[in-house]
């Protein structure tokens, strides 16, 4: 093997043995120090040179002492040898660098410019080197990190002192100060004074330079860094963990992200377990006593599979008094174990499943960090150590414990969300309908999906019936998330059905609950610091109402800043129907539009929230095509075709926003099932029109109902010709479970029940026609207004 180096070699006797003990280097200082030429010794036992027999084999990666070795003359020379074991590097066997410096080859050091260079009291580690890179001059400091006495090493270059490739890469630094002129900062890591860990160290070299300012050598001064590396490296574990942890609204997750933290910054197995709230109330207690159930939330190691662990994610275990875990729940603070302090792990005691882990594995040392966050303890993260050797330092503990306490703070604000969550989500299905009811005018599906991580919001669906075998369809949203989002969606749909109630047309509905909602920002909205009204609160809504009519085949539609129904009509192809936007609800004094479409028998209609269109990967546009295309494969299953759409629209991760959709399909009432006539304004006519009543309901195969039907008839009509205004017009509905009686005249008066006197001659008929239908009431057209009474059919299967 040859080498070449770039250095003057006469102040340095330099050999090179391979591991199997042979000689493969010698240089012209070895042999002005031994006399024998490189020819006579280089490929021979090494061995051959002593004079004696030889030392015990070197222990570690260096060797230093005094040995005698035999002079070509014959005579032994004690010699003072360094000598570096070398492990195999860049194609080149292991081998060992033996050095020592020639006697009398360095300068005196009287009269030496660099010789005042040293300062033997400072505490800073100091060298010099001179115009060859040869060591002149090093303190004591210096002197214990190298591990060599200053006299021993004196006239030896860097790389020959250090013999680690750290120590040439610091003496080609040496160099470059050398030629240049100019000082050089570099940082190393390298093992020192039988350290364990290797330390971090600032070398800082400047030129030395003489009365006349030539460069007469290099300065070097070591710094130990460690500390501030290990600062910095700490500082930015924790700026990275308030990266990494709290990612979700999920505790699960921000458990796992935890352990993926700190394994393996800080531990080789990391387990999460988290106390379950409901065995406190519903909230985490302050502090715990033992024995503590806890539930596993997360566990990392370094190991594939993570053996080390005995429960798995979910499971629970119940963690007795001394147990590492429940001890530092009950002191709520940190705890650790360690077998270098002779301190045996406790839980070996209570579960034989650790036991045999710790034993298979070399755990040996542990640290139980609460998890407690605004005042309550949330669980408890475990860090062990098995494959790292050192223990776990008072660092290590402050840093365990300042990650914890950010993840803690996520594990709280995510419990918090999914219980807020869980109250939110299940006071919106109480709040939905369960079920849609039943009718003749259409048949309808719903689907309602929180979002996936802004939380329940303020979506809403309704399917009411309405007099004259007419139905609403509503879909709404409330601006916002969570409780009063989900509160605000209850009171809007409570008045919604109110309103529908009293038969409403869609523009008049939406303008009382624009009127509502304005009340409801009035009312979140508060007062200033001064005590003077603050605006308005943050109370929006959007919605849709629709009215279908089966006897006409006709939709009454109004929207207020909502998405417009897209309606699929037999055979043609799905589009949105031209309903005139409106302003959405709570900005006031803005009138709404409605318009009236005739739909077939068998129409899809298909009401939406925004949320179902919204995503982050495509346009709303391109959405709504994707819907169309979607409705355009209808095969006769409503529910089949809501599934398609959420499945088809909304990504696999759940919909970022709340998702509520009604499919409904048309069904007309046929001719046959209606029947009208119009009135005279003569009350001795009301007997032929009962006798014509009663013919009709024979003709449809209801005569059981012919005598609570004439009775009701006779009532509406008698009340139409004394206190309504003609024209007045009787119509009769039936489907199979219903028979409706409308009686309409040009009056805008509303009738209303009283209480009859004993005397009174009237006043009872509408208390008759209350007790002899199952509902009625009264709606006002544009005509006027039409009373109705609904009356069950086949009451006796009842």
């Amino acid at each position: 093997m040859s080498r070449v180096y770039p250095f003057d070699d006469a102040a340095t006797a330099r050999a090179v043995i391979g591991d199997d003990g042979m000689l493969v280097e010698w240089n012209e200082g070895a042999r002005r120090l031994l006399g024998h030429p490189a020819d006579a010794v280089v490929g021979r036992p090494a061995a051959g040179l002593l004079a004696a027999a030889a030392p015990a084999p070197p222990a570690g990666p260096r060797w230093a002492g005094t040995v005698g070795l035999r002079h070509r003359d014959g005579r032994t020379v004690p010699v003072w040898l360094l000598a570096h074991h070398l492990p195999p590097r860049d194609g080149h066997p292991g081998h060992w660098l033996v050095v020592t410096p020639l006697p009398g080859a360095e300068p005196s050091a009287a009269r030496d410019p660099l010789a005042d260079a040293g300062l033997d009291q400072s505490p800073c580690a100091i060298s010099v080197y001179d115009e060859r890179l040869r060591l002149r001059r090093m303190n004591e400091a210096m002197a214990a990190v190298v591990g060599l006495p200053q006299e021993r090493v004196r006239g030896l270059r860097l790389a020959e002192i250090g013999g680690k490739p750290q120590s040439e890469e610091l003496e080609r630094n040496l160099l470059r100060v050398l030629t240049s002129g100019r000082p050089l900062d570099v940082e190393i890591f390298l093992r020192t004074g039988g350290e364990d860990r290797a330390h971090a160290w600032l070398a800082r070299m400047a030129p030395v330079r003489d009365a006349e300012g030539r460069v007469r050598g290099v300065c070097m001064t070591a710094h130990d860094v460690t500390d501030n590396q290990r600062a910095r490296q700490r500082l930015h574990l924790v700026n990275e963990a308030s990266v990494r942890i709290g990612t979700t609204l999920d505790v699960t997750r921000t458990a796992q992200e935890l352990a993926d933290m700190c394994v393996p910054a800080l531990a080789d197995f990391v387990t999460i377990d988290l106390l379950d709230p409901q065995e406190y109330g519903g909230e985490p207690p302050a502090r715990v006593t033992a024995p503590v159930r806890l539930r596993r939330a997360a566990h990392q190691s370094v190991l594939d599979g993570v053996p080390e662990a005995v429960i798995a994610p979910g499971q629970t275990e119940r963690y007795p008094r001394s147990s590492p875990q429940a001890d530092a729940l009950a002191q709520g603070r940190t705890l650790t174990t360690s077998a270098a302090d002779g301190a045996a792990d406790p839980r070996p005691a209570w579960h034989g499943g650790r036991d045999e882990r710790v034993r298979r594995y070399g755990i040996h040392s542990s640290m139980s960090v609460p998890i407690q966050a605004r005042g309550l303890t949330l669980g408890i993260a475990v860090l062990t150590r098995h494959r790292r050797p050192e223990a776990f330092t008072a660092d290590d503990v402050l840093l365990a414990e300042e990650i914890t306490a950010r993840a803690a703070v996520c594990i709280d604000n995510a419990r918090r969300y999914s219980r807020e969550r869980e109250t939110a989500l299940a006071l919106q299905r109480s709040l939905l309908p369960r079920t849609l009811p039943r009718t003749a005018a259409l048949e309808a599906c719903s689907r309602y999906l929180p979002a996936a991580r802004a939380g329940v919001g303020g979506d809403w669906f309704d399917v009411i019936p309405l007099s004259g075998m007419r139905v609403a369809m509503v879909v709404g949203d409330v601006v916002g998330h969570g409780i009063q989002a989900s509160a605000t969606m209850g009171r809007l749909r409570t008045a919604v059905r109110t309103l529908a109630d009293i038969d409403l047309a869609p523009d008049e509905l939406l303008t009382h609950l624009d009127d509502l909602v304005l009340r409801l920002s009035d009312e979140s909205g508060g007062a200033d610091a001064s005590g003077a009204d603050g605006g308005p609160g943050e109370v929006g809504a959007t919605c849709l109402y629709a009215v279908y009519d089966p006897v006409s085949r006709r939709c009454t539609l109004a929207r207020a800043g909502h998405p417009p129904p897209v309606v699929l009509r037999p055979g043609g192809a799905p589009e949105a129907l031209d309903v005139p936007a409106g302003p959405p609800l709570g900005l006031g004094g803005l009138p709404f539009e409605s318009t009236e479409v005739e739909l077939p028998e068998g129409t899809v209609l298909a009401l939406y929230t925004d949320g179902l269109v919204w995503a982050r990967e495509r346009d709303p546009e391109t959405s709504r095509e994707l819907l169309h295309e979607t409705l355009a494969a209808y095969a006769d299953s409503l529910d089949e075709t809501c599934d398609r759409v959420l499945h088809t629209l909304l990504p696999s991760g759940g919909a970022p926003d709340d998702v509520a959709l009604l499919l409904a399909r048309t069904h007309g009432l046929p001719a046959s099932q209606v029947a009208s006539w119009d009135i005279p304004a003569d009350p001795a006519l009301v007997a032929p029109v009962r006798k014509q009543v009663v013919e009709q309901l024979a003709a449809w195969s209801l005569s059981e109902a012919s005598f609570t039907a004439e009775l009701v008839v006779s009532e509406l009509v008698t009340n139409a010709i004394r206190y309504g205004s003609h024209p007045i017009r009787l119509r009769l509905i039936h489907d199979a479970s219903t028979l409706i009686c409308e009686v309409f005249d040009s009056s805008h008066t509303a009738p209303h029940l009283r209480r009859a006197k004993v005397f009174d001659e009237g006043g009872r008929g509408l208390l008759l026609v209350a007790q002899l239908t199952q509902r009625w009431g009264s709606r006002h057209t544009a005509e006027g207004k039409t009373i109705w009474a609904e009356l069950p059919l086949f009451e006796e299967d009842h």
